[in-house]
């Protein structure tokens, strides 16, 4: 099928991270450091991305202040003519090197948020000290006169702080706030049932959510959707598979979505060995599930299926054991009681323990830049 031209980038610079989130959305077996792509080629990536009709970059990781290059990349996609995202733990920064980024043309940044109490957010982060990093840089950022997103990946451990997270993004000078509830595969599947909230939990954060976004209407936006082991209706991944957005890993590969590589018979194609136009258009990866047409039942016939797009094909595999299946978070899906009933276990569960990628609690280190 013809596809409609991207408008995002997601790049994945590094899967290097000094942090260890139990959430964290990169797959299970991360991508080597000497295979990562240099500037050279990310600045070629943005060049393509742009005669694409691609308008915004989001530089991610793991944490891109791993890369000592993350300056001149910057500059790249800035003078490639994308909008620039910095998406950063914000270990690995400080106000120095802040200021060198907006001047190569950083035009927004994205702080992570674990929680507002430092002991837990630490603790969530796998990371002593992380929080009190965080906010001061978060200060630098609007102290610069730069835009600033603060992003809370929401859990049963800070779900009951939706109040104090918000008010701390707005003392911050953040302009949005994105409450992400815990997407359940790669580390957050592993780790289910010591971030699932209850659904008493869920239904006062929702509660809570319209009294914030009244309180704050016009000075700070505030997103956020239902979890989807929760919801009724499916959302639209990345708004309709290979439809608005591309990721590319720190290898090169061209994913769909950030968690494809999930997906098990899916053949990434790298800009190595491609453009990303050719990629965009004719991988088989992307046309597995563009459109409509590889819909079963009852997606197939479903008048929302060209606004919901069969919702997300991970927690399709996840949860369906099928990449094709109708998202179990929609309420018409033959499953949709398993997701139900497993949100239900999970929660009763009350697990504490995390399991951390590979390493315990870091403790007082200097920022990794390597």
């Amino acid at each position: 099928m013809n596809a409609p031209a991207p408008l995002g980038l997601l790049a994945e610079l590094t899967h290097r991270c000094p942090l260890a989130c139990p959430y964290c959305s990169n797959p299970l077996k991360l991508e080597d450091r000497a295979d990562e792509l240099d500037t050279t080629g990310w600045a070629d990536v943005f060049r393509q991305a742009v005669a694409m009709g691609v308008l915004q970059v989001h530089l991610s990781g793991g944490e891109p202040a791993s890369r000592r290059d993350l300056i001149e990349i910057t500059r790249a996609a800035s003078d490639a003519g994308l909008y620039t995202n910095l998406i950063t733990s914000a270990i690995g920064l400080d106000a120095d090197r802040l200021g060198r980024l907006k001047t190569a043309g950083l035009d927004h940044v994205q702080v992570s948020i674990q929680d507002t109490d430092p002991t837990g957010s630490d603790r969530i982060a796998g990371y002593d000290g992380a929080h009190g990093r965080k906010l001061a840089f978060a200060e630098a950022v609007t102290g610069l006169g730069m835009a600033l997103t603060i992003n809370a990946v929401i859990h049963r451990a800070n779900i009951d702080h939706l109040t104090t997270l918000v008010d701390l993004a707005a003392s911050l000078g953040a302009g949005r706030v994105e409450i992400a509830h815990a997407q359940y595969y790669g580390w957050a599947l592993r780790n289910r049932d010591a971030l699932m909230p209850t659904r008493a939990q869920i239904d006062r954060a929702m509660q809570e959510l319209d009294r914030l976004q009244a309180r704050y209407a016009g000075r700070l936006a505030i997103d956020s959707v239902l979890p989807d082991y929760y919801a009724r209706r499916p959302k639209p991944c990345m708004g309709g598979w290979g439809r608005r957005s591309l990721n590319i890993t720190p290898s090169g590969l061209v994913l769909p979505c950030h968690a494809a590589q999930t997906i098990p018979g899916l053949a990434f194609w790298s800009v190595r060995d491609r453009s990303l136009a050719d990629i965009w258009t004719h991988s088989p990866a992307f046309e597995a599930f563009r459109g409509t047409a590889w819909m079963k039942e009852p997606c197939r016939s479903c008048e929302f299926r060209e606004l919901d797009f069969g919702g997300c094909r991970c927690q399709a595999l996840a949860i369906a054991g099928d990449a094709a299946a109708t998202d179990p978070s929609c309420d018409l899906s033959p499953l949709h009681g398993r997701i139900q009933a497993l949100a239900q276990q999970a929660a009763a569960e009350q697990a504490t323990e995390y399991a951390y990628r590979g390493r315990p609690m870091r403790t007082g280190v200097a920022p990794i830049v390597s």
